[in-house]
């Protein structure tokens, strides 16, 4: 995710959205039903448009349209599918706009922040899926059998993708490139909270020439349409990121049918500052590290671990520092925390703010809402004094909330950075090279960053360990998943 351009970005207004309706077989049609979910802008609390409700009628005629996409698709060279999927990374970059609006809107992520980070690559993601279209092959076996032995890469078939509230059009770009590039159809259940690039994004990718059935947006809640598409069996393969909680239940789900998943599932990721980092570097990281879109991020770090010599120094430039990081409207260029994504996500915040209170926590700053326009704001909270067992610790609080501990040794650092069930990502600071080797190596995490936070590319794959999932994101490894390799071996 591209962290540059955060400043001089065009100015955009709050869009009018019309209501929106299921995209199924290459046509927008109303729910079976006829049901209708509200959506709210979480920056002032109130609706802004409907879409449909699907229910297990409408998952099913989905399916059914994949399915009937499907073959055709995969069978277009790689070259033809990589001609659509570049245009449609030109095309998200010439609608920019509409993106960034949309997605701010549903969110409540800011307008800077949502132009130079998820429009920006989720173009990118395309493009790189694009090029990788082109190399999907398989390889010829030497074996001492008379015989011309190879293998193939196929794809799996029609994909159930199911993605979160948080990074709408990232984390659903994330799974429908590579499954597209693979040659799969795709049936898409957005987040209920936030669906509306889901259905921007369908028309994008209908514009770009996807044939009609190979991607799919069926709307709705998690209870009904996310269910009907986990059972249906006509989805071949499952691909979720969400919290470990419905991750576990996705995950026996499909494997009742032997279904091939993808979990990326929740994180807790611990921020380790060694004696020797160069603090100013090290304090930038940090706050990025945990308010980076309103802490509503899987791949957050909101464990900060600090060398005890420097524990009440960063603790104090910290408190100065986050106390004037701009909080409010997400559609004012100049904000950078914007509100919580819907009133359930605040209020958890508050109910763990409380818990760390009760547990003796220190409020070093924040600890309370914002009351603006009759958002979901919180303020970017720091909390000191807390034990390595305390639920605020141990737990993912998903929200602009940081805790704070000292540690003496390079092994203090570690056991208390792996001592969650979390493994996602983790990060340390240090100007030792070695000592950055040496610690990665042993940090219990899908991904490693050192002296920054947050950098990822379409090429570099992400992931959990431990109760943060199985299965990558991104690079060839992604493409991987969405094929099956077959076997040939003709006797000679």
């Amino acid at each position: 995710m591209t962290d540059s351009g955060l400043q001089d970005v065009p100015a955009v207004r709050r869009p009018h959205v019309e209501p929106g309706k299921l995209f199924i077989g290459g046509q927008w049609c109303e729910a079976n039903a006829k049901g209708r979910r509200d959506v709210v802008d979480p920056s002032t609390g109130k609706v802004v448009t409907t879409v449909a409700e699907a229910d297990a009628a409408d998952v099913d005629a989905a399916v059914t349209a994949g399915r009937g996409a499907a073959g055709p698709w995969a069978r277009m060279s790689g070259r033809e599918r990589a001609r659509v999927l570049h245009r449609v990374a030109d095309i998200v970059r010439r609608r920019a706009d509409e993106l960034v609006a949309v997605e701010s809107l549903d969110v409540g992520k800011p307008v800077s922040l949502c132009r130079a980070v998820d429009v920006a690559t989720t173009a990118e993601i395309y493009e790189y899926y694009s090029g990788l279209a082109q190399t999907i092959q398989g390889a010829t076996r030497q074996i001492p059998i008379p015989s011309h032995a190879y293998t193939s890469r196929e794809p799996l078939g029609v994909v159930g993708a199911i993605t979160p509230f948080n990074f709408p059009l990232i984390l659903s770009s994330a799974k429908i490139a590579p499954a597209l590039a693979a040659g799969n159809a795709v049936v898409h259940k957005p987040a209920e909270d936030t669906p509306l690039s889901a259905l921007l994004m369908a028309e994008i990718l209908a514009e770009a020439g996807v044939p009609d059935g190979v991607l799919n947006v069926v709307t709705g809640g998690g209870a009904e349409a996310g269910e009907a598409l986990l059972r249906h069996p006509g989805i071949d393969k499952i691909a979720f990121t969400g919290s470990t909680e419905i991750g576990r239940h996705a995950a026996r789900t499909a494997g009742e049918a032997l279904k091939p998943v993808t979990m990326e599932l929740g994180g807790n990721a611990a921020q380790i500052v060694f004696e020797d980092a160069d603090l100013d570097k090290a304090i930038g990281s940090v706050i990025k590290g945990f308010v980076f879109n309103t802490g509503q991020f899987c791949m957050g770090g909101p464990r900060l671990l600090v060398h005890r010599s420097l524990y009440d120094t960063v603790l104090e430039i910290l408190a100065g520092a986050v106390a004037g990081v701009p909080v409010g409207d997400p559609f004012d260029p100049a904000t950078v925390v914007g509100p919580m994504a819907a009133e359930r996500h605040l209020a958890k915040v508050e109910r763990y703010v409380a818990l760390a209170r009760e547990q003796g926590g220190r409020i070093v700053t924040g600890g309370k809402r914002l009351e603006l326009d009759g958002g979901y704001y919180y303020r970017p909270t720091i909390i000191a004094g807390l034990d390595d067992g305390s639920r605020v610790v141990q737990e993912e609080i998903f929200g602009p909330v940081l805790t704070v501990q000292p540690f003496g040794t390079e092994d203090e650092a570690v056991e208390l950075a792996n001592g969650t069930p979390y493994g996602l990502a983790a990060g340390l600071q240090t100007t030792d090279l070695a000592r950055a080797h040496r610690v990665a190596a042993r940090l219990e995490a899908g991904i490693v960053w050192v002296n920054d936070w947050a950098m990822l590319d379409p090429a570099i794959p992400f992931g959990g360990v431990k109760q943060s999932g199985y299965g990558r994101e991104y690079g060839p490894e992604a493409l991987e998943s969405y094929t099956k390799v077959k076997s040939v071996v003709i006797a000679l």
